[in-house]
């Protein structure tokens, strides 16, 4: 699943393939774009944004594109099959003598004016792993609706950029507190733990292939959390509905928040549950 991490992943390997290269094709599958031509172009940068790429071309253009869900950029070197999916998947392609850049699913693929980029993206809070990054303010952010249920601030990224689904579970069950408990009722210590240890964790695996919330000792509310020894689980709840907790062997269970599962240890973490 995309989230800050990844999506900094893919902006590295889109910026290696293309980035000072000129296109020799362009091809943006959806209505609005469909007819835009590239070619010729040359592109000067790809960055991430929170979840948001941004590839930004010569003459002033930038082509927006956000993965979602299950969207995706696939690199090809000239001759190499194309497997991120069937044709009538894949909503753009870039490419110049040494790769092809093929997005698959993607829900969001815009082409706007580099100093229209703020349209896009200037909605977000600080990027957890960009340069913007500013702890105070996206724990003010945080804070600002004291009722608002844990798990929905830490999704919203106007209140900090690049938090996901699975970062979301991890991050609740680190400090202790159900996705449902109201985020005013977090102490005031704990609430900055948390923004410290999604800086952590997503810094952690920016790098990693694969992501894992387990191999970094984390502060929590109730003291020190480690990896369990010998351990090869790399999360600490997401996706191990009815597993025991890691920390204290309790089934973790599973249940819908804003049409999204989420998962908690209902002897680890306080607070309300769905």
């Amino acid at each position: 699943m995309p989230e800050g991490d990844t999506v900094l992943q893919t902006a590295r390997r889109l910026h290696a393939a293309l980035a000072d290269r000129v296109l020799t094709r362009s091809d943006l599958r959806v209505p609005r774009f469909a007819t835009a031509d590239l070619t010729g172009r040359t592109v000067l940068d790809v960055i991430s944004r929170g979840k948001h790429l941004l590839t930004r071309i010569e003459g002033g253009l930038t082509l927006h594109s956000h993965l979602r869900m299950d969207g995706s950029w696939q690199v090809y070197a000239p001759g190499e099959r194309w497997r991120g999916g069937p044709a009538h998947q894949i909503r753009g392609v870039l490419a110049n003598a040494d790769h092809t850049a093929v997005g698959y699913r993607l829900p969001v693929l815009e082409l706007l004016r580099t100093r229209e980029e703020e349209r896009a993206v200037g909605h977000l809070g600080p990027d957890l792993l960009g340069p913007d990054w500013d702890p105070d303010t996206a724990l003010r952010n945080l804070l600002t609706d004291s009722s608002r249920p844990l798990g929905e601030a830490l999704l919203d990224q106007r209140n900090l950029a690049g938090i996901g689904n699975v970062y979301k579970a991890e991050l609740c069950f680190l400090a202790s507190a159900t996705p449902w408990l109201p985020i005013g009722e977090l102490p005031a210590a704990t609430a900055s733990r948390l923004v410290t240890t999604a800086k952590q964790l997503l810094e952690a695996n920016r790098d990693r292939p694969v992501r894992t919330t387990t191999t970094t000792t984390t502060s929590t509310r109730t003291g020190v959390v480690a990896r369990p020894h010998g351990s090869k689980v790399r999360l600490w709840v997401y996706g191990r509905t009815n597993r025991p907790c890691l920390r204290c062997g309790t089934p973790i269970r599973m249940a819908e928040q804003g049409a999204r599962p989420t998962y908690w240890c209902p002897h680890c973490q306080a607070g309300p549950t769905a």
